[in-house]
């Protein structure tokens, strides 16, 4: 590992978006890198598919079979509020990540310029406003399907920093050992999970990727209830939000170390934004004895091919 910057300060945004609305969330996402800019952040990490929101507990009618022109018209209201990238939407996002001085990373949900399909997807920008780099979620999970594509380029993306190299995988894509490694070959120290997941039992998976990785783990949620989402749906929407939880996403944020302890205890049930003041330098520290894709592997054994 490159020598690194000894200090750096970390903003974990447990956002809440404007449930369905790109051009309200963005407006309020730029607000928020600003302040955590504000409070010294030099990375912002926010949640999965924060723009335009996490369309949690929709089907979209989906049968084997058949689909009504009602749920088609839901599923446009969703088509209309994903982002292009790159963009005008997406230049906003760089233009604050500029103001504030600091990395921002983003989930949202993007829309392919070739077709209609959607994707999970995640962007990191640099202080300086950049684009870096867009990652696709490589599978959706369960009913996500029928919703966004698998992904289909720029596989594991990872961005150089003064505290190293970053990357990021998506929710449940963390369950995906292989893609875990991928990361792991790529030199990651600081690890990004941004994630729609209330499980108690999560916090296991990323304190244990912590461990495996020897890496800094950003676990960062969504807050949000049910009484935030619009009333203009059709079909079976208005049913399903009234069966859901009164907060279906209701955050569990937290920063990880290296030997799988809290540097920020997990937040609930709020938004929020919280900082975390770390020493990058602790992974290289942590792997003195553990390097899973150093000292302490048999390449000569086992191999990952990742097709990029």
């Amino acid at each position: 590992m490159k020598d690194l910057q000894k200090n750096l300060r970390v903003a974990l945004v447990q956002a809440t978006p404007v449930m369905f609305d790109k051009d309200a969330t963005i407006e309020k996402v730029c607000g928020q890198i600003r302040e955590a800019g504000e409070n010294g952040a030099e990375l912002i990490v926010f949640p999965e598919s924060l723009i335009p929101c996490y369309p949690y507990g929709l089907t979209y009618g989906f049968t084997v079979g058949s689909r009504t022109e009602a749920c088609r018209d839901d599923w446009k209201i969703y088509y209309d509020n994903s982002v292009l990238c790159p963009s005008a939407d997406t230049d906003k996002i760089g233009a604050a990540a500029k103001d504030a001085g600091a990395y921002v990373s983003i989930g949202y949900t993007e829309r392919d310029y070739d077709n209609g399909t959607l994707y999970c997807s995640n962007m990191i920008f640099s202080p300086e406003g950049e684009l870096l780099c867009n990652h696709r979620k490589l599978k959706p999970t369960g009913a996500e399907r029928l919703i966004w594509g698998d992904a289909d380029r720029d596989f594991f993306p990872v961005v150089e920093s003064p505290w190293g190299r970053m990357g990021a995988l998506i929710c449940w894509e963390n369950y995906m050992p292989l893609a875990r490694v991928a990361l792991y070959m790529k030199g990651v120290s600081l690890y990004l999970c941004p994630n729609t997941n209330n499980n108690p039992e999560w916090h296991a998976t990323i304190q244990h990727i912590a461990i495996e990785g020897k890496c800094f783990v950003f676990h960062v949620n969504q807050y949000f209830t049910k009484e935030m989402y619009p009333d203009s749906y059709h079909g079976p929407a208005p049913g399903q939000i009234a069966e859901l939880p009164v907060a279906p996403c209701n955050g569990g944020s937290a920063v990880i170390d290296p030997y799988g302890h809290y540097v920020t205890e997990p937040v609930w049930d709020k938004e929020c934004i919280i900082y975390a003041d770390i020493n990058p330098d602790e992974a290289a520290r942590a792997r003195m004895e553990f390097d899973p894709c150093g000292h302490y592997s048999r390449p000569d054994v086992t191999e990952l091919i990742v097709y990029e």
